[in-house]
């Protein structure tokens, strides 16, 4: 069974870091395009910041630029987002999504673009 398995939410004071880590089961995702995204309640699920398992491309959200950073492991069976300086704004449940055909460019950021989603991790940054 393929799955997607996000962990690593919490509860964080702004200015604070937290890791998420997105755990690929059930099938290689050694090609795969993966991907984070966020909803914040009322609001539409958003592209955070995604990564090529082979090579080295990634992409980010301009709000999160400098502030997150995407990851994987070696084994291609883990990726992670680094998330630090956190703001109220990042307030959120986070989701990791996946694509045996990885995403041209120009999709990556379109949530459309991936077939397999994790049942997401909220992430609460408190003010």
């Amino acid at each position: 069974q393929v799955q997607l398995a996000e962990s690593g939410g919490g509860l964080v004071q702004t200015g604070g870091s937290l890791r998420l880590s997105c755990a690929l089961s059930g099938r290689s995702f050694s090609d795969d395009g993966v991907a984070w995204f966020r909803q914040a309640p009322g609001k539409e699920r958003e592209f955070v910041a995604g990564l090529r398992m082979r090579g080295d491309n990634k992409f980010y959200a301009d709000p999160v630029k400098g502030r997150f950073t995407i990851s994987r492991d070696n084994a291609k069976t883990t990726v992670y987002l680094q998330m630090s300086s956190l703001q109220p704004e990042d307030t959120a449940v986070y989701y990791c999504a996946a694509n045996p055909r990885r995403p041209i460019i120009s999709a990556v950021r379109d949530p459309r673009s991936y077939t397999t989603w994790g049942q997401g991790t909220q992430v609460t940054v408190s003010s």
